[in-house]
């Protein structure tokens, strides 16, 4: 018991996927219409509202070294930061750096204009589904037109793949997805991958 209390909140936490992390790689296929699935937990994640027109966006945007999204779908990225856009004041900064310093860096930049940084790295996990037959795995479920002429690298948006909301990131061209799914949804989410993604293991039917 010592050794548990001694080990600190942190050292114990355990994603929400832990326990399909053997079955998400089991269900990867390799070759021409290969496709994997895995779990990126705990990246940090701080959700962003201010006023783009203000002060406090210029700070804010100097301390992330990148400019905040103006547009539906657009990302940003510099250094260990990515930010989504969410809406026309809001944005989800993606981080590898710690939570607690990203937070904090970001409220002092805010300062005390109108707006709101909170910390949310545990209310969503993060699911990276890539390879050359990903965009068909989404495709069985998700309303977007993923096609390269209509979403491609560096965008995200809000949809829903099978009945679950997610944050939707395609990161490049192989294509890597990010799924960022509600941590209480994940476990079915996966599940729905993972079924998904077994019909490539056959032949393609002509």
């Amino acid at each position: 018991m010592a050794e548990l209390i001694d080990a600190g909140p942190v050292a114990l936490r355990r994603s929400p996927l832990a326990h399909l992390e053997e079955r998400m790689r089991a269900a990867a296929v390799t070759g021409a219409r290969g496709v994997t699935l895995t779990e990126w937990p705990f990246i940090t994640m701080v959700n962003l509202r201010v006023d783009p027109a203000s002060e406090a966006a210029d700070r804010i945007e100097k301390t992330l070294g990148a400019p905040l999204p103006r547009q539906c779908g657009h990302t940003t990225a510099s250094g260990p930061h990515t930010v989504v856009w969410l809406g026309p004041d809001e944005w989800l900064v993606l981080s590898q750096a710690d939570e607690t310093a990203v937070a904090a860096e970001l409220r002092e930049a805010l300062g005390g204009g109108p707006g709101s940084v909170v910390e949310v790295s545990a209310n969503r996990t993060t699911l990276e589904l890539s390879g050359p037959a990903a965009r068909q795995v989404l495709e069985k479920g998700c309303p977007l037109d993923l096609h390269p002429r209509a979403f491609g690298p560096g965008q995200a948006v809000s949809t829903t793949v099978g009945p679950v909301a997610v944050l939707l990131w395609q990161v490049d061209g192989a294509p890597t997805y990010r799924l960022l799914p509600r941590s209480s949804f994940a476990d079915y989410l996966a599940r729905w991958l993972i079924d998904a993604m077994s019909e490539y293991r056959g032949l393609e039917v002509p």
